[in-house]
């Protein structure tokens, strides 16, 4: 195949990527609601980017590893499936190390589209991409996927080759069910009869595996977590300090779900740019949710949205499952 990367020039795509006037407007009204929030789209600059690669090694989060595990063993199935040729996008790339392991399987893809918010981790991802895969035409785009996103022409509907779309990690688990079903509605819009969604998906599983996993005897969790408050301790005039609140996460069987928690350790009235909030010792702010699915739920959801299950992988202790979705 010819080498379609002359050099290893970066151009990186903005789209919507949010600046701290947005940062600023959703920390507010986040915490202006009866039950306090904070979005968990900002957990991952610089730092919190790290933070997240040091839970994946920790011995309790066990969804990164078991994903890796998943995809090498599958990956002559997952590659046959796709088939040749076919242009690839990645909604939140992080530091791209499971697409290192699907590029390197699949027959020639052309091109691979990673978008991520993190400026600095989808550059220095893109460039080790360009260098270990320069037969593809790596195109990163900095964004916030859960907007409306302006894609290259390689990724438009009316495109004659195939397309994937990547989304591993078990990241649809932040949305709600409602906004699940929303997102692969927008997915599928994307694609053409044919095309894939190859999506990692946690599923239902003991209730301690799942808190331990959200509670890492590290630290690197509640640090993650706790971050979300430094930066905006760090980007705004505030008397907020993030000493004054500690890490809680546990499973909500009544939901299905990971819910993850900032609390404060004392009455407090903490004002940002001249508003006023006020919390009560033990009020929390709830940061993540982290939806855990059955098979069959969530075979459902991906016939509600347009697709249709070509293939389900998992784990021996089925932890974890990797699916393969065709657009119908």
């Amino acid at each position: 195949m010819p080498n379609r990367n002359t050099n290893t020039a970066l151009s990186l795509f903005d789209d919507s990527l949010p600046q701290q006037q947005e940062f600023l407007a959703d920390v507010l009204e986040g915490l202006a609601q009866p039950r306090k929030t904070l979005p968990c789209k900002y957990f991952y600059d610089e730092r919190g980017s790290q933070l997240f690669e040091a839970i994946c090694e920790t011995p309790e989060y066990y969804i990164t590893r078991t994903e890796l595990g998943i995809l090498t063993q599958n990956m002559e199935h997952i590659a046959n499936l796709v088939g040749p040729g076919c242009d690839i996008l990645e909604f939140g790339s992080g530091a791209g190390i499971k697409i290192r392991l699907l590029l390197d399987g699949l027959h020639d893809p052309r091109s691979y589209i990673p978008i991520d918010i993190s400026r600095e981790i989808l550059e220095s991802s893109a460039r080790t991409l360009l260098e270990q895969f320069p037969q593809v035409q790596v195109i990163p785009i900095v964004g916030d996927y859960h907007k409306d996103i302006q894609l290259p022409a390689a990724f438009r509907a009316q495109s004659a080759h195939r397309k994937l779309v990547f989304f591993p990690g078990s990241t649809i688990s932040n949305f709600t069910p409602e906004e699940a079903e929303a997102f692969l509605q927008r997915i599928r819009a994307l694609l053409c009869e044919g095309d894939g969604l190859l999506i990692g998906v946690d599923c239902i599983k003991p209730t301690h595996i799942l808190n331990a996993a959200y509670n890492d005897l590290a630290g690197f969790t509640a640090a993650f977590n706790l971050n979300l408050l430094q930066r905006v301790e760090d980007s705004f005039n505030t008397n907020l300090k993030t000493k004054h609140f500690f890490h809680h996460a546990y499973f909500n069987e009544a939901e299905s779900r990971i819910e993850m928690h900032l609390v404060s350790k004392l009455d407090q009235l903490i004002e940002i740019e001249g508003r006023h909030f006020k919390f009560r010792k033990g009020e929390t702010i709830h940061t993540e949710n982290s939806y855990k699915y059955s098979l069959e739920g969530f075979g459902a959801l991906a016939q509600r949205t347009g697709f249709e299950i070509s293939a389900v992988w998992q784990d021996p202790e089925k932890l974890f499952s990797l699916q393969y979705l065709s657009a119908r």
